[in-house]
């Protein structure tokens, strides 16, 4: 993969200025309610949306970028401002080479023509001739593999089919620029994995690659630059390791916020409850990032409403997506906290050699008695981040040596 400082000198192939994109939302979506509403003002049943505002960003030619941010962002509608699907309200977007985009599933194709002509009037909306689509044609099925399906009406194909035939034809008209969104989720592991070879082999001959992804891990196995759009706004241009690291910020800050607005009114437990949870590096210091291998301690505050003679905690580390990669407590350890007056207390879970691989992760703790009832349950009290190493992929580090007998 390139550094990003690899293209300073390259010369652009997107330049966005001032990019504003307004959209305009009907409430009176029946036709009913419009004959209701028609000679009215319309003004209440219609409501603005600004998916994109003042977005500027400049793509040189041979970079990888992956455009991230959470739903409702404003990134595909920045990806297909990009590739001319929709007018911008204001500002300019310029755009040099020829462009393919993936942009929705089976967009360009026409249900009811077979899957041979869909190959045909897709070329032609990219910019092949009919002779250079017909000496590129075996190719783009065989990479496809839909076999004895091209004859068939696309509207019979599966999600899959269409992801396969819909990139093949992208990916054989010859473009400078390739615009992807999401589509490479659907389909099977062994197509994702040969579309990528794929766009590696783009990316070793110096073509122009914008993806859309949710996946931090995808971005970065991909793209050597990183976008994120929060809310319509770029707020981080750079890095695809720290674009990463901003863009599960932000999707913590929204998982904090609904976690709050969900719990606000219960009642705290009648006995304890957690106040706080930190992550400590060897140093005692609170950190927020940690390095595969480092010694650290988890350290819960809790309040114990009146004086326990026994009673137990526990914590657990889990990915954004909800699988736990660590878990242990006072239990599981068969070794419960002893008598312990009412007021703060702190509990620290030490962990002298904590080896995750590259990504954010959350920590939880509960509280218990002396039987293991939850007393209080804090979800996501803190979070950490692990740098990505571009050599591995999983939750785990380890040391790997590679050898080759022969």
């Amino acid at each position: 993969m390139n550094d990003s400082s690899d293209f300073a000198d390259a010369p652009d192939v997107v330049v966005v200025d001032r990019v504003h994109k307004k959209f305009v939302i009907r409430r009176d979506n029946s036709l009913k309610e419009r004959m209701v509403t028609m000679g009215r003002r319309g003004r209440a049943h219609r409501e603005e949306f600004e998916s994109l505002k003042d977005v500027s960003l400049r793509i040189p030619a041979g970079s990888s970028i992956g455009l991230l941010g959470p739903n409702g962002s404003g990134k595909s509608t920045l990806l297909k401002v990009i590739g001319g699907i929709i007018d911008a309200t204001s500002g300019t977007v310029q755009r040099r080479g020829r462009m393919a985009a993936l942009l929705e599933l089976g967009a360009g194709f026409h249900p009811d023509l077979s899957g041979r002509d869909n190959v045909y009037l897709n070329a032609s909306i990219l910019g092949l001739s009919k002779e250079e689509t017909d000496a590129r044609f075996d190719d783009i099925v065989a990479f496809a593999e839909i076999g004895d399906f091209i004859d068939t009406q696309v509207k019979f194909y599966s999600s899959g089919m269409y992801v396969r035939l819909a990139f093949a034809v992208a990916v054989h008209t010859d473009p400078d620029l390739l615009l992807v969104d999401e589509v490479l989720a659907v389909g099977d592991e062994a197509f994702q994995r040969k579309c990528m070879d794929k766009i590696r082999q783009f990316q070793a001959e110096g073509r122009t690659i914008i993806l859309v992804s949710h996946s931090a891990a995808q971005v970065m196995e991909v793209c050597d630059r990183g976008v994120v759009l929060s809310n319509g706004v770029l707020v981080y241009e750079g890095s695809a390791a720290e674009a990463t690291k901003v863009h599960r910020e932000i999707l913590e800050g929204k998982r904090k916020r609904a976690e709050e607005d969900a719990h606000h009114d219960e009642p705290l437990a009648a006995e304890s409850s957690l106040v706080g949870i930190e992550l400590l590096d060897g140093e005692g210091k609170a950190v927020r990032t940690i390095s595969p291998g480092d010694r650290v301690t988890v350290r819960l505050r809790l309040e114990h409403v009146r004086p326990l003679d026994s009673w137990n905690t526990s914590i657990s580390i889990d990915t954004p997506q909800g699988q736990q990669v660590f878990g242990t407590g006072t239990r599981r350890q068969e070794h419960a906290h002893g008598h312990a007056a009412s007021g703060p207390h702190v509990v620290d879970y030490e962990i002298p050699d904590l080896r995750l691989a590259g990504g954010q992760y959350f920590i939880n703790a509960e509280v218990s008695d002396a039987e293991g009832a939850p007393l209080d349950v804090m979800w996501q009290g803190a979070t950490f981040f692990v740098p990505l190493d571009f050599a591995q992929t999983g939750t785990v580090h380890a040391a790997v040596n590679i050898r080759v007998d022969g």
